[in-house]
């Protein structure tokens, strides 16, 4: 199964962009879960993307005030309660997953922050709903509260490009291939050092989609690249190479399963 985020660019109705991902050859898409950054009525996506016949693989929940999360004040208050609504909107609209951003490095997690996450994974245990926390500059968050709070329904989202980006030379799908919730494939180069189009920029993806394959991770290969530096291509053929790309991804992620089940085979 082949995803890509919904909100990739380009001023189109979300009618049109669904059924354009859906033409390209994609099986369901990622959606951005607010009205900041021009979203508009959100919660309207999931039917309009089920209407065209795609999954909705998760939301991604606001990330614009995310270092509040630590902070003992009503901004912090707020942002746990959205966070909270997300996560039964998911429920209520049979969403598996929601991805949230930890604070940054410059905030480490303090004890009513971590009490927040466990909140989080509490709620997330009864509704039957994923958290999956996404790598930014934000490693030793993530480190923290996945190594303190042990529940079944809080996981990780691993994002390509942050990786080669803040931390490199940690082994992130290592760690935390076994709680791997989300993917989030996408290249670091162009204008923003980001959201490229897998294989235009400087990620080895062959190494990643390897060890993709040899945790077993059952999830989508889930691709988040935005239009930015592709405006001279119309919007069908953005998509037409994203789905070429994210096929190239799958096959690197498969070939590894399949040798290593040929290996189990032999022995």
């Amino acid at each position: 199964m082949v995803t890509i985020y919904d909100w990739f660019g380009y001023e189109l109705s979300a009618k049109k962009r669904y059924a354009l991902i859906r033409e390209a050859g994609f099986d369901g898409v990622m959606l951005w879960w607010s009205e900041e950054s021009g979203r508009g009525d959100y919660r309207t996506g999931p039917e309009e993307a089920r209407s065209e016949g795609l999954f909705v693989e998760n939301i991604h929940a606001p990330f614009q005030r995310q270092n509040d999360l630590w902070r003992d004040n009503l901004d912090g208050a707020a942002l746990t309660d959205c966070y909270l609504q997300c996560i039964t909107d998911c429920y209520e609209l049979e969403i598996p997953t929601m991805v949230v951003h930890l604070p940054s490095e410059n905030y480490p997690c303090t004890p009513l922050g971590l009490d927040r996450v466990k909140s989080m994974a509490e709620m997330a245990e009864l509704l039957g709903v994923n958290v999956a926390l996404e790598n930014l500059w934000n490693y030793t968050n993530i480190s923290y509260v996945l190594s303190r709070v042990d529940s079944p329904c809080l996981g990780f989202c691993y994002d390509s490009c942050h990786h080669n980006n803040y931390n490199p030379e940690a082994d992130l799908l290592g760690t935390y291939g076994s709680r791997l919730m989300a993917l989030h494939l996408h290249d670091n180069g162009g204008s923003q050092n980001q959201h490229q189009l897998p294989f235009d920029g400087h990620i080895n993806w062959q190494e990643t989609m390897r060890k993709i394959g040899e945790i077993n991770y059952t999830g989508a290969t889930a691709l988040q690249p935005s239009g930015w530096d592709y405006m001279s291509y119309l919007p069908e053929v953005f998509l037409r190479k994203a789905y070429e790309r994210a096929m190239a991804l799958e096959e690197l992620r498969y070939s590894t399963y399949r040798q290593m089940i040929r290996m189990v085979g032999m022995a």
